[in-house]
């Protein structure tokens, strides 16, 4: 069953609101939960009793509760001296006390990802993937070797981590991760946005993903030319390239939240895809020309409909956010995907596995 929720770091002010006051303001738009990139927004400190407050106001209100932890490639978590803290600089205690923690709580679906976008930065080397002292590929090997490791954590635990489909890498790369350490410990945050920006297709990616999708980052996408090749910009859910019809499709039977990611303060979160760039060119060996001619023919499609007068232009993209934009984001999206949902017909699609007894299979 699909559930429709919101990411709690997008969500306005109330980002900055203690958990139980997130919870309410997600009830009171008639969604079903909340998504919490950390679970040190539940609680700093990784207190039982806070944590286990927070969780009494979700049944109370009929909210699912997911939350997140740390980043998992070695080379980005110095950049999360916070998490580092909470195991006296031993990162690897730390992640076990927040997935320990959460565990207690009740959260088994636990968010994480692989590196970050410098936003402060523009150009290819504001991607992790293309640093150029360390490889990408050496990248991802130390985070398979650092999941090796935090794999008996989580089985003991009964508990997934589900890295995100986050800018610097592709489905395959994270299909591949997920089946190396295994899909009894790891799955997958499918965020609908973010696979553009490495140039997937959005529902041949979703389609390739599905059977570890555990969880959710949910927010349609504009696709512009520009002199270095396109830019991504962050849309409601049904404002942009992606077909919902399509794209839900191979997810109706997951038990799965729809988590809205909308957007804050005044960014729309653009992002470049520097397809003219033989150094970006290389760095991606998994891309078919399929997938980049489709993700072409969108860029196109979205072009002609800004041309009409049917969706917003690249300059009206640039302009700063409206005051009601953040929620109003998050409402439209919502609306979209009750309206998406209520079409789609019953599949036989069982392919993730659950719990028994607590436990996953191993």
């Amino acid at each position: 069953m699909l559930h429709i929720g919101v990411d709690s770091t997008k969500f306005s002010e109330a980002s900055h609101e203690p958990a139980f006051k997130m919870l309410e303001r997600s009830a009171g738009l008639g969604l079903d939960g909340v998504f919490f990139r950390s679970i040190l927004e539940l609680s700093p400190t990784l207190d039982q009793t806070e944590i286990e407050e927070s969780m009494q106001v979700a049944r109370e209100l009929g909210q699912r509760v997911e939350a997140g932890v740390g980043k998992v490639n070695p080379f980005a978590t110095p950049e999360a001296p916070r998490i580092r803290a909470l195991g006296d600089g031993d990162y690897l205690l730390a992640l076990r006390k927040m997935i320990e923690a959460a565990a207690k709580g009740g959260i088994h679906e636990l968010w994480s990802a692989t590196a970050n976008y410098q936003f402060r930065h523009s150009g290819l080397y504001a991607c992790d993937r293309f640093r150029t002292d360390v490889d990408w590929s050496e990248q991802l090997a130390a985070t398979a070797k650092f999941l090796h490791r935090l794999a008996p954590i989580l089985r003991d635990n009964a508990t997934h981590l589900n890295l995100e489909t986050h800018e610097e890498i592709t489905t395959f790369e994270l299909v591949r991760l997920v089946e190396e350490v295994g899909p009894d410990v790891l799955g997958i945050t499918f965020d609908s946005a973010n696979v553009l920006v490495r140039c997937e297709d959005p529902i041949a990616a979703v389609r390739r993903a599905a059977p570890y999708i555990r969880s959710s980052h949910i927010r349609d996408a504009a696709l512009l030319f520009r002199p270095d090749g396109i830019a991504r910009l962050l849309a409601p859910v049904g404002d942009g390239v992606i077909d919902w019809e399509l794209f839900l499709e191979p997810l109706q039977d997951h038990d799965l939240m729809l988590s809205i990611e909308g957007i804050v303060e005044s960014t729309r979160g653009e992002m470049a895809l520097n397809i003219y760039d033989e150094r970006w060119q290389r760095g991606h060996p998994d891309l078919t020309l399929a997938e980049a001619f489709e993700v072409i023919r969108l860029a196109s499609a979205y072009e002609s409909r800004a041309a009409a007068g049917e969706l917003p232009t690249l300059d009206e993209l640039h302009a700063p956010l409206g005051a009601d934009e953040s929620l109003q984001f998050i409402e439209r999206s919502a609306r979209h995907l009750r309206e998406v949902i209520g079409r789609l017909a019953p599949s036989q699609n069982t392919e993730r596995q659950e719990p028994k007894n607590g436990k996953y299979p191993q």
